[in-house]
């Protein structure tokens, strides 16, 4: 929101900034393709091995890359022309996903090219953040970030669903063939319509040895030394990680409620339509004040969520209606997701400007990590337990651990807060890291 006195930017005068369009287009379209690969290959594998851990890694390989380098290969956007890395980027995932529909291609080769295809998003997501930051001036860029949230969770539900869909007529191949269409049009239409600028002119550190690595690490040293911050990523880490964790057994789970994977898409499809709905609410018609309010009821909501709808099937048994209130349930805890709201300011607010790129980049990268963890371990409980249990199991561990980052958020909370509730950080909005 802006100061004095002066009207927000509306949508309409975003979209009127023609380099927007494509790097607004460009990141719906390469979104809808990284789910449509986790869906279809997730789905392959357990028909291939009916495994609900070999399905939950495949699921869990899209992060992978950011745990392991997420930060430093963010940096590459910061390295070379932004359109190069966008462009490159895209035209390398359309290439890796073509490869996979290839007949007979062995798993570990398909899980080897999924990892590859993974490797692509970091440098793709950091230049087009950057890029937005140099196409939109003052609350344009406001809105344009708060836009993108949403557009990300729409670009999730709308993958899962058409996977699901398309695996329901269609082999994984013909996913996987679209998934590639997806990053090839993506790659035309940025190549056509951005404009070419050189690489960024980095500034030197006093010493003239700036390097990946010691912005990286400034960054980690950062969030180490400041309790508020150290809080308020601790509660995006717990929350994500167990409210994620159904994520990992979608496929067996839709087995175990209806006796068929069809509906897998919709189980991943459910969450990311609830925090569309709570981003909505939350972000558009709740002032600042209130949303801050909100904050805990709407953490502990998204993994209370999660916990009843592992509970579905203890007390309704399987078939049609269990699925439905499952599906309830799981966009009930979409909505609580929206507590990330509110807590994208707080670390806006927290992070000194000069640092706010390299602390983005260590929070997603954990955040990235601690989902993936979430969905591996939620896949080896399967192996043992009913995923439905693994589901509740997570739901009642999140209920209790997001305490502690709760209190600790409200105990670092700086003496001003309450006036400045509502107003975007020093130096002007940016995304917070949930908006990765």
């Amino acid at each position: 929101m802006r100061g004095g006195g002066e009207r927000p930017a509306t949508y309409g005068q975003v979209f009127a900034v023609r380099e927007f369009r494509p790097l607004f287009g460009s990141y719906l379209l390469s979104t809808i393709g990284d789910e449509l690969a986790r869906v279809a290959l997730t789905i392959l594998v357990y028909q291939r091995t009916d495994s609900a851990l070999l399905s939950a890694v495949t699921f869990a390989i899209g992060y992978l890359p950011w745990v392991l380098g997420g930060p430093v290969l963010a940096a590459v956007a910061d390295r070379l022309p932004r359109h190069q890395v966008l462009i490159t980027s895209d035209v390398l995932r359309a290439v890796l996903v073509a490869g996979m529909t290839v007949p007979g291609t062995p798993l570990p080769v398909l899980l080897g090219l999924l990892l590859l295809v993974s490797v692509c998003a970091p440098p793709f997501e950091a230049a087009r953040s950057a890029l937005m930051a140099d196409v939109l001036e003052g609350d344009r860029y406001a809105v344009a970030t708060s836009l993108t949230g949403i557009t990300s969770q729409v670009s999730q539900l709308v993958g899962f669903l058409l996977g699901g869909a398309l695996l329901s007529a269609f082999s994984p191949s013909v996913a996987l063939l679209v998934n590639a269409a997806t990053f090839a049009v993506s790659a035309l239409w940025l190549s056509r319509s951005l404009q070419r600028r050189p690489a960024p002119v980095l500034e030197e550190d006093g010493d003239g040895t700036r390097s990946i690595w010691r912005d990286t690490g400034s960054g980690l040293r950062l969030i180490a030394a400041s309790p508020r911050l150290l809080s308020i990523v601790g509660l995006l880490w717990v929350a994500a990680m167990f409210v994620n964790a159904p994520e990992g057994v979608a496929t067996p789970l839709a087995d175990q409620l209806v006796g068929t994977t069809s509906s897998t898409g919709l189980l991943l499809a459910a969450a990311p339509a609830g925090t569309v709905l709570g981003g909505l609410v939350i972000g558009r018609l709740c002032p600042p004040a209130l949303r801050n309010r909100l904050l805990v009821p709407l953490a502990v909501l998204s993994v209370a969520g999660v916990l009843l709808a592992g509970l579905v099937p203890l007390v309704l048994g399987t078939g049609t209606g269990a699925l439905a209130l499952v599906l309830v349930l799981l966009v009930v805890a979409g909505v609580g997701a929206a507590f990330n709201i509110p807590l994208n300011v707080a670390f806006v607010q927290a992070v000194p400007s000069a640092y706010r790129g390299r602390a983005f980049g260590v929070a997603v990268a954990g955040l990235f990590g601690v989902q993936g963890l979430g969905t591996v371990l939620a896949g080896l409980g399967a192996e043992v337990l009913a995923p439905s249990t693994v589901v509740a199991v997570a739901g009642g561990i999140g209920l209790v651990a997001i305490t502690g980052p709760l209190v600790a958020l409200a105990r670092t909370r700086p003496p001003a807060d309450r006036a400045r509730r509502g107003r975007v950080g020093p130096g002007g909005a940016t995304e917070g890291p949930s908006g990765a």
